[in-house]
């Protein structure tokens, strides 16, 4: 009873200050966007920044029911939200209306639409959160491991399926989570060589670079000849990686989208579409590189207003902010989402409950993959996959994701002294 009366005391502000600053910021750089100067106000309600509005307001009162919440529920209730959220995973496969060529929305009326993908981000770290925290279970045995990834592998199974390969690639982040809890490093290292090898292939000949690989592993093997785990590993290594190499062709053509393998293709180089699947990217350079140092100014980005960028208040809204705000705007967002990440981390770290700690490593790794592709892709860094920039995209499921995730830690923080 007194958590709840003095939850307000214990909650850490500091991070609640950064979300509303990056609510704000996403909010007004909507606004100027899309700007219709037949509706100027940016609370028309007949205008999608006023429809952010809304999203905004109602996304604060969500905030404040996690924060009344009795913070045991979430522990408790973790395994009826991930399979309530796997129900409309499944729902949204039948009767989802189709958006960009992906079947991913439910439509609420009115106008408004609702993303299930989005919520099953904050559902998988719940119940990851809460199976990881169970008595007797470490992740870095084998049974463990592999329930922690199927929990993980569901949701991204039926997301792929609407297809939303974005989306998708977004509980990959998880795998940091894992690492935290004990999972060793070679694992992450084994799946950057993986994914390096992979895009190796798609630009060197196979023969030069299983010749590359061969002289690899001899020197290895020569320079650990006397410990017989070390030659296995490499010659298990070694096989595998020619197996990769043979299958990505494969993988590439008849697994992928075509619509995904020439977004790969643009990015490394192999063509060059600067009227077609380029287009994006190069409007979103030449917006960003635009605004040189401080930007044309609130209202005054050329680029977004005519709409030589395409998907300006969702996906590509960092271009309104390199382009109005220039290099100083683009440098406040990223520091700000870097101390909103640090002080997340930091919260996890000084959580009595391990399951409090695990779950906010994934809102962490969530927030951070979001960030690092989004802009990555605007900047020509990354492929274009299309997820949003977290609290500043325009959205109603993504802002309310965002903030279930962040409250809820908040809220598990705020009670931390207790036992969950």
């Amino acid at each position: 009873m007194n958590n709840q009366r003095s939850f307000f005391f214990n909650v850490d502000w500091f991070t609640i200050f950064l979300y509303l600053i990056l609510c704000i910021i996403g909010w007004f750089n909507i606004h100027s966007a899309i700007f219709d100067e037949t509706h100027p106000s940016i609370v028309d309600l007949s205008t999608n920044y006023g429809k952010q509005f809304i999203y905004i307001i109602s996304a604060l009162v969500l905030a404040t029911v996690i924060l009344l919440m009795e913070s045991r529920f979430f522990s408790a209730l973790a395994p009826a939200v991930y399979g309530i959220v796997v129900l409309l995973l499944v729902l949204v496969l039948v009767i989802g209306r189709n958006v960009g060529g992906n079947q991913a929305w439910i439509s609420l009326g009115g106008g408004f639409r609702l993303q299930p993908s989005e919520f099953a981000k904050f559902a998988t770290c719940l119940l990851l959160a809460r199976y990881l925290s169970g008595t007797n279970i470490r992740v870095t045995d084998i049974k463990s491991f592999f329930v922690a990834a199927a929990i993980i592998l569901f949701p991204m199974v039926l997301i792929i399926l609407q297809p939303d390969a974005g989306s998708t690639l977004v509980f990959c982040s998880l795998i940091f989570v894992l690492y935290r809890e004990g999972v060793s490093p070679l694992f992450l290292i084994t799946a950057g060589l993986v994914i390096a090898l992979f895009i190796l292939t798609l630009l060197v000949s196979p023969t030069y670079l299983i010749g590359v690989l061969v002289i690899i592993a001899a020197f290895l093997i020569y320079f650990f000849k006397r410990n017989q785990t070390m030659i296995i590993t490499v010659a298990v290594g070694f096989v595998l990686s020619v197996v990769l190499i043979f299958s990505v062709n494969f993988l590439y053509h008849h697994v992928l989208k075509p619509h995904q393998t020439v977004r790969i293709d643009e990015w490394l180089g192999i063509t060059t579409d600067l009227r077609g699947i380029g287009y994006n990217v190069n409007q979103s350079k030449i917006a960003i590189g635009s605004g040189k140092l401080w930007g044309k100014g609130y209202l005054k980005g050329t680029q977004t207003k005519f709409s030589f960028v395409p998907e300006q208040s969702t996906d590509f809204i960092f271009c309104t902010v390199g382009e109005e705000w220039g290099f100083a705007g683009t440098l406040t967002v990223l520091l700000i989402y870097l101390t909103l990440l640090f002080r997340i981390i930091f919260i996890a770290e000084r959580q009595r409950s391990n399951f409090s700690r695990i779950y906010g490593y994934g809102v962490a790794s969530i927030i951070f993959f979001h960030v690092f592709i989004n802009v990555g892709m605007t900047i020509g860094l990354v492929p274009v996959i299309g997820i949003p920039l977290p609290l500043i995209s325009y959205g109603g499921s993504s802002l309310w994701s965002f903030t279930i995730l962040i409250f809820i830690l908040l809220k598990l923080d705020a009670n931390r002294m207790g036992i969950i």
